[in-house]
């Protein structure tokens, strides 16, 4: 017998589904059910082209799906006639027509209506799904988005074969595949779009989240999902809501209170914190509120990392709508509430230990333990349905799982980088990709128990504050390419510049640091790599001096998601340039000809003569004149300074979407004015002096201990021993006595670098009782002293008022004193004597000890930018 074969009728939509096979039941979601129509169309053309028996089942409401010019047989029925009825007529001709028929049914959802049960059209379709398979047939279905619940759904979408989501803008046509049985494509799930009968891959975030992020999602059904209190109020938001549209003059009616409901809400989902909760009055409608509840998975808060970014995209908008509406990509995440933490912690018997950690005074012997527990829990099935729900939201868009605390991105703390997130690549079949979803949410969770997040909370009196852990679920933002996915550009963003390098430059308005691909290039410490640090006020301003100094330290390592081997990857430039075709490359990219003049001289071939400099960015496009009027229209609304992190991807030079994945108040900035200069100090007494490399807050203060890496030593030391150094430092630092006075860490390379052979690997654990970090640039010839700018590192830094300071010793205004660091008492074996072997490469000085008569102290101007460490006579100090 020969094999049946079957189209859709359009040979693009067949690669996409991997083929219509004998026995499928394709079952098309809709908003609008004209758009079934296009597809019966084609479906139907096809089979009576190759001579198929095609069966029209007409019972619905709607108006008629095949024309009757096509030879089709079409069978009315009427199921108000009842469900036992309805059936054995469907099933009666099923069995008449036999193998190899196609079937177009009317709107599954009018069934529904006329039976008045989900459960019964559930019913129905476990019935004849089955039979239909067994005959080898094809049949299509359609269901109505948003009007029925899980009885109808969950049988429906588990018996299919085929079941995709059908969208449509004003000029063309989507589908998203959700469920392919048995058949795989490494784009199968992504949203398609239908430009001439073709379907492609939407490869573009931004297109991808306005699509589906304006699309009705029935993520919100408070009867079924949220019982008690909780339904309650939001059904009587959204019943506020609707009476609000029809009536159309924004009045509510007199038995409720709309500002008070309000009010709830935030308290519900947004924060109970004073400063937020004022902010999110101002910001958030009623509607924006509901469609984040549509969006949450569970109750409970949506944590600080989530309304960071939630209130900049509404205050953004509010201030200039017509503008920023088309210019910033759209929103379409998923919160987990708060309370699935908290719930998830007690399932897995792990409460009692966070218990008795926060009890602990800093004894976080018990965490790792914890931590284990955490990573090895299980889920509710309920809960386990949700994140599905979400996967097939996203399709093979690649997603971030993000910690999004209580506590965290608030005024007074921001907890940078101290909770974890993950990316899913979101490759490979729905189990694997579901598997690594969970594990990202758990990894995220365990994160809680990390020891410097538990140090920082110890530190700043946050242990015993309640910290529940919501999670935010984004899509990457970015594009699809060849083997790889990222931004062009991403980077993080401060209203107020803390890097004033020249005076041209106005630190009111704001800094950007700048990075192609993704943005964990520009918040992590990343070695020997560069950052494009761009002042808004004056972006074509660098802090190098020459072309070679551009060259040399500009971005040479791009981080990618590689869709090919399903993981978070860094790769050269240079590879990544020259493999894909990166649309409006040479905004990016601009092309060294002296490079390029030196290899044909050298007659080399294969050159890539590229350099990230971001040159045809500043010239051509408002991108920067857009960022700083974003982080300035932030700024007024918080008032406050504050911190963001951003994307950008580009069509051209004047087509592009911003996306803000984050916002915060930016900490530590304080006293703005310059400090009065300190008296003329000699040369002899002048520990170290440094210009142009400082960040921070100023400060004039004493100086009680010195502890100084020596740079000679400590490179010729083996990985392990450069991490025993940093080990010991976090002791000295952490004993009783050491945290109330005022350290000086001076060291070579990278302070808190994850690259032993680029600086000293101290977390912040170590450092968090000092004052004055100090970078030696001797290590690397590429390290460049403003590379902490804008990482999770350098908001550590600010936000525990520590000075960061960078010199480089080949500058000549640049002085630091050996002869006085290395003549004075080491004290290192006085407070630990077994570490005796490390006393060549590390010093521990009194500081107040290195001269008689005399005191440390610092002078350390960032407006000026002028840093000093020297000692003064303890006569000139008097009264001061």
């Amino acid at each position: 017998m020969e094999k049946l074969q079957f189209s859709s009728g359009n040979k693009s939509l067949d690669r996409v589904l991997g083929g219509i096979r004998p026995g499928d039941n394709c079952v098309w979601q809709v908003d609008d059910i004209a758009n079934y129509h296009y597809l019966v169309n084609a479906f139907v053309g096809q089979a009576v082209a190759e001579g198929k028996k095609v069966i029209y089942f007409r019972f619905g409401q709607h108006p008629p799906m095949v024309s009757t010019e096509e030879p089709v047989d079409v069978y009315k029925f009427r199921p108000e006639d009842g469900f036992e009825n309805f059936l054995s007529n469907i099933l009666d001709t099923v069995d008449h027509y036999g193998v190899g028929a196609c079937y177009v049914f009317d709107s599954l959802s009018d069934l529904a209506v006329d039976w008045n049960s989900d459960r019964m059209l559930g019913c129905f379709f476990l019935l004849v799904c089955p039979h239909l398979f067994t005959l080898s047939t094809v049949a299509y279905f359609v269901l109505l988005r948003n009007h029925h619940g899980p009885l109808a759904l969950d049988v429906i979408h588990g018996t299919a074969q085929i079941v995709a989501e059908v969208y449509a803008s004003k000029k063309h046509l989507y589908v998203q595949p959700i469920r392919v049985k048995d058949r795989y494509s490494s784009t199968m799930y992504m949203l398609h779009i239908c430009r001439d009968d073709v379907f492609t891959p939407e490869t573009r975030s931004y297109v991808v989240s306005k699509i589906l992020g304006e699309a009705e999602q029935p993520w919100l059904d408070f009867n079924i999902d949220r019982p008690g209190i909780w339904t309650n109020i939001f059904i009587t938001a959204k019943r506020l809501s609707e009476y609000l549209k029809r009536n159309g003059d924004g009045v509510p009616p007199p038995d409720v209170d709309e500002e008070q409901l309000r009010h709830k809400l935030i308290k519900m989902i947004i924060s109970h914190e004073e400063s937020v909760f004022e902010l999110s009055c101002r910001y958030f409608s009623l509607n924006d509120l509901l469609d984040i509840a549509k969006r949450m998975i569970g109750t409970g808060l949506i944590g600080g990392k989530s309304v960071g970014m939630l209130l900049a995209h509404a205050i953004i908008t509010k201030d200039a709508p017509g503008k920023w509406n088309e210019k910033l990509e759209s929103n379409d995440s998923f919160f987990i509430g708060s309370d699935i933490f908290y719930t998830y912690i007690i399932q897995n018997d792990c409460w009692r230990g966070l218990r008795q950690t926060k009890k602990s005074n800093g004894d976080f012997s018990q965490a790792e333990g914890i931590k284990q527990k955490i990573l090895q829990g299980s889920f509710a099935r309920d809960i386990e349905e949700k994140f599905k729900d979400i996967l097939n939201y996203f399709g093979q868009s690649p997603i971030i799982v993000r910690s999004s605390s209580m506590l965290e991105d608030a005024y007074g703390n921001a907890f940078s980088g101290k909770y974890e997130s993950y990316f899913c690549v979101n490759q490979g079949p729905p189990e694997e990709r579901f598997d690594k979803l969970i594990m990202a949410i758990k990894k995220v969770y365990a994160s809680t128990m990390n020891l410097d997040a538990l140090a920082y909370r110890h530190h700043r009196g946050l242990l015993q504050k309640e910290e529940r852990m919501a999670i935010l679920i984004q899509r990457v933002s970015g594009n699809f390419h060849k083997s790889s996915y990222f931004p062009q550009i991403a980077g993080v963003g401060y209203s107020f510049n803390p890097f004033v390098w020249n005076k041209k430059i106005d630190p009111e308005q704001g800094v950007l640091r700048l990075v192609f691909g993704l943005g964990t290039r520009a918040v992590d410490q990343t070695g020997d790599d560069h950052a494009r640090i761009i002042a808004v006020n004056q972006p074509r301003l660098r802090p190098e001096t020459n072309p070679e100094q551009i060259v040399k330290y500009s971005q040479r390592i791009v981080d990618i998601l590689d869709v090919r081997e399903n993981q978070w990857k860094s790769v050269s430039f240079r590879e990544i340039g020259a493999r894909e075709k990166i649309p409006a490359f040479e905004l990016f990219a601009t092309m060294e000809r002296a490079l390029l003049e030196r290899a044909r001289n050298m007659k080399m071939h294969n050159i890539f003569p590229w350099v990230l400099a971001f040159d045809g960015l500043l010239e051509k496009t408002a991108f920067v004149k857009d960022m700083g009027e974003i982080l300035q229209t932030l700024e007024r609304a918080y008032r406050h300074p504050v911190d963001i992190e951003f994307t950008a991807n580009f069509a051209n030079e004047s087509d592009y979407r911003i996306n803000i994945v984050q916002c915060r108040p930016f900490h530590g900035v304080g006293d703005k004015r310059q400090l009065p200069a300190p008296e003329i100090i000699g040369s002899e007494n002048i520990i170290l002096k440094t210009t142009n490399h400082l960040l921070g807050q100023s400060k004039a203060e004493q100086i009680d201990r010195i502890i100084y890496v020596v740079p000679e030593a400590y490179s010729d030391m083996s990985t392990q021993d450069k991490y025993a150094i940093a080990r010991l430092i976090g002791e000295v630092t952490n004993t009783p006595a050491e945290k109330k006075i005022n350290h000086l860490l001076i060291g070579p390379g990278r302070w808190g670098t994850a690259m032993p052979e680029l600086g000293v690997p101290v977390t912040f654990n170590e450092i968090k009782n000092v004052a004055v970090l100090c970078e030696l640039v001797t290590m690397h010839e590429n390290l460049s002293p403003d590379i902490s700018l804008g990482t999770h590192f350098f908001n550590d830094l600010v936000e525990m008022q520590i000075m960061y300071m960078a010199m480089n010793l080949r500058g000549p205004e640049n002085v630091l004193n050996l002869v006085l660091l290395n003549n004075a008492v080491n004290l290192l074996t006085t407070f630990f004597p077994k570490a005796r072997n490390y006393k060549k490469a590390i010093k521990v000085l009194d500081a107040n000890a290195l001269r008689r008569g005399f005191l440390c102290r610092i002078h350390a101007d960032t407006l000026k930018h002028q840093g000093m460490v020297f000692l003064q006579p303890v006569e000139n100090l008097e009264g001061k």
